[in-house]
């Protein structure tokens, strides 16, 4: 009898590949990912009026949509360019940012491109799903941190005050880095769930872990809480709750994620060879 012919990684995909050729594939997804915000940068930059004066702004003005809704007499910020390039520079960073938040699913999506072809296609739904679920509870982190965590932070500090006699009068520079710095905080912590679930498929992670620490789960979303938002009640709470009902969230879908991989081991010993 003649010999078998390798057999394909998986219905009509091609033959194993190199190493070589898997850093080629590699290298040619990060260029499509990283032009994909590009792209974003591109949309930031022909709405940049838009962003600039409607998004960015929003917070720094009294008549923003949020201090509306929930009832707070906001006031204008006083902002100011200390710098002589200091505008220029803030502009075309803030913005950069805008488009990477804009591009970032493209950088998603191609990695898991990457990956798909070498799984199974049980395997490769589960992947689509991580893709799918990391990209839209980032969007949600961020924003939650513009349009929660933001509006109270800025209002805190620019009345906050240890004297009448010195004035607030907020650099543009450091009023654009904080706005961005809280969305993408918000946006990275968001994520929570998501590595539940991946440390939980592959073993390093268990319901019983996590309630065990749940205590010092909550006093870390407290110091958290405490470091992202200004030093008043009302806004500490306002992010801790989510990050609590994240980490409630995150032993939910670790138990689940367990039990299913229980089953799929008990099964494979169960099947005779």
């Amino acid at each position: 009898m003649g010999e078998e012919p390798p057999k394909a990684l998986s219905p009509g995909l091609p033959d194993e590949m190199s190493f070589l050729d898997h850093l080629e594939e590699l290298r040619w997804r990060i260029l499509k990912g990283l032009l994909g915000i590009g792209l974003g940068v591109i949309v930031a930059f022909l709405f940049s009026s838009f962003i600039m004066e409607e998004i960015l702004l929003g917070p720094a003005r009294g008549d923003f949509f949020v201090y509306q809704w929930v009832g707070i007499n906001a006031g204008d910020l006083d902002l100011q360019n200390r710098r002589l390039p200091g505008q220029f520079f803030t502009y075309w960073g803030t913005l950069l940012v805008v488009g990477f938040i804009i591009g970032i699913p493209g950088m998603f999506y191609q990695m898991w491109a990457f990956i798909s072809p070498a799984l199974e296609a049980k395997e490769r739904g589960s992947t689509r799903f991580i893709v799918f679920n990391v990209t839209l509870l980032f969007i949600i982190g961020v924003l939650f941190g513009y349009l929660v965590l933001t509006p109270f932070a800025v209002q805190f500090f620019s009345n906050f005050q240890i004297s009448e006699a010195v004035r607030n009068d907020i650099d543009i520079n450091a009023y654009f880095s904080a706005l961005t710095m809280w969305s993408l905080s918000a946006g990275l912590v968001f994520q929570l769930p998501m590595i539940s679930y991946i440390l939980s498929k592959i073993g390093l992670l268990t319901p019983e872990l996590l309630i065990k620490h749940r205590k010092w789960a909550i006093i870390v979303c407290l110091i958290l809480a405490a470091f992202l938002t200004p030093p008043d009640p009302i806004s500490q709470i306002l992010i801790a709750i989510p990050l609590l009902l994240l980490y409630q969230l995150s032993i939910r879908i670790s138990r689940v994620v367990n039990r299913k991989r229980d089953r799929d081991i008990f099964g494979a010993e169960g099947r005779p060879e």
